[in-house]
């Protein structure tokens, strides 16, 4: 179950309280009965590993598919002119 922070606009409490889903969401302060504001946080991500590049799934496809992979294989070769080639088709 997610964890999701309030406080109140009155007296200024704040605590997380761990609610479902399909919870509603408070509105009235334990402390004082004021109205509550739900809080949002930035969300740690961490992606570990080489990435999610155009090239990783490339390499393993290469072998079963040689007539499609190796015009894709000889674009993301060319690296540098990848990215001038495709800045102006986007505009």
């Amino acid at each position: 179950m997610p964890t999701y922070s309030y406080r109140c606009t009155e007296c200024g409490t704040a605590f997380d309280i761990q609610q479902a889903f399909t919870d509603d969401s408070l509105t009235e302060c334990p402390t004082c009965e004021g109205k509550l504001r739900k809080l949002f946080n930035a969300v740690g991500v961490t992606f570990n590993g080489s990435g999610f590049y155009r090239t990783d799934s490339r390499a393993s496809s290469g072998g079963s598919g040689s007539g499609g992979s190796s015009g894709s294989k000889s674009d993301s070769g060319s690296s540098s002119s990848t990215p001038a080639a495709s800045t102006p088709s986007a505009s």
